[in-house]
């Protein structure tokens, strides 16, 4: 009996040890995590830095490493063309409805490519209900830029019946979720939507002059290029990381945007680029210079 009441005694008190060990263990987890988590919200960049130094990013990526991308095709039934976008958390949807209008008097051979981002408080709690801000603006320049410079569909194409009847396509591209590197989940999602189009066969009755649809035959978009965007976030001014979140924007010191084709483009090497940059440098000194110069003589004496 007394051998016994010694076991429990000596394994009741092994126990408490391991009991007591643990409970330090987490206590040391839990303040580790709080000051984290301070640290993070008083000197975020500070907070950064501390990673950037060991090449890596808190979320473990390291710097040149994209997030996980997913695309899915023909998300929305009732749009002639529909892909879903996810980069990260970043989460886009672009919707294409075609319509029939008449061709620009100045190229009456073309139709009309109409792009347009949604920026709503659905996705960001930055963003305001009304008339689209600065960044969704900005998006939908940089998006029909996309469109115009990489030719990515010849207007030509969407030409029916020269100087009367072309193919508008309104490509709305809804931000769902906004986790930073916009631009790159818009144009992923433009193009996948794009290459999901099919249009009706469309003839024009001599006799009456009207347009008739064929919904039975259809045709897919001629996509002649595969414009992909590739943006980077700058730190210091000198280290360079791929695909940011929303919070590596903000406490970058600059963004920069890359749009190459399956051909790449005609690239520059590092050293013409670095020419372009030290000459930009020059530049900005001569027109400040030359713009002061003109403002003190103005001034009264």
């Amino acid at each position: 009996m007394k051998e016994t009441y010694k076991f429990w005694r000596f394994l009741l008190h092994h126990h408490s040890i391991k009991i007591f060990a643990s409970f330090w263990i987490y206590t040391d987890l839990l303040i580790y995590l709080i000051f984290n988590i301070c640290f993070r919200t008083v000197e975020p960049l500070e907070y950064y830095r501390r990673f950037l130094k060991e090449n890596c990013r808190p979320d473990g990526r390291e710097l040149g490493e994209f997030r996980t991308t997913t695309v899915n095709v023909g998300s929305i039934g009732t749009a002639d063309g529909s892909a879903l976008v996810k980069l990260g958390n970043t989460t886009v949807i672009c919707g294409i409805k075609a319509e029939f209008g008449a061709p620009p008097t100045d190229a009456p051979d073309k139709g009309y490519v109409v792009p347009n981002v949604d920026l709503s408080p659905l996705c960001s709690w930055r963003f305001r209900s009304g008339p689209p801000g600065e960044e969704a603006q900005v998006a939908s320049q940089f998006i029909a830029d996309v469109i115009e410079n990489s030719q990515i569909i010849h207007k030509e194409d969407l030409c029916i019946c020269p100087g009367k009847l072309a193919w508008v396509l309104y490509c709305d591209l809804i931000c769902l979720n906004h986790d930073g590197n916009i631009l790159d989940a818009c144009t992923f999602a433009l193009l996948a939507a794009l290459k999901n189009v099919q249009l009706p066969e469309v003839t024009i009755n001599e006799e009456t002059a009207l347009a008739e649809v064929n919904l039975k035959k259809k045709s897919y978009l001629n996509i002649r290029t595969h414009p992909v965007a590739t943006s980077f976030a700058v730190f210091d001014d000198t280290l360079l990381i791929v695909d940011p979140t929303e919070e590596e924007e903000h406490l970058a010191t600059g963004t920069l945007t890359v749009v190459m084709d399956e051909e790449g483009g005609s690239g520059l090497t590092g050293a013409k680029l670095q020419d372009c940059m030290s000459r930009a440098v020059t530049r900005h000194k001569e027109v400040k210079k030359l713009m002061d110069e003109v403002l003190k003589s103005m001034k009264p004496k």
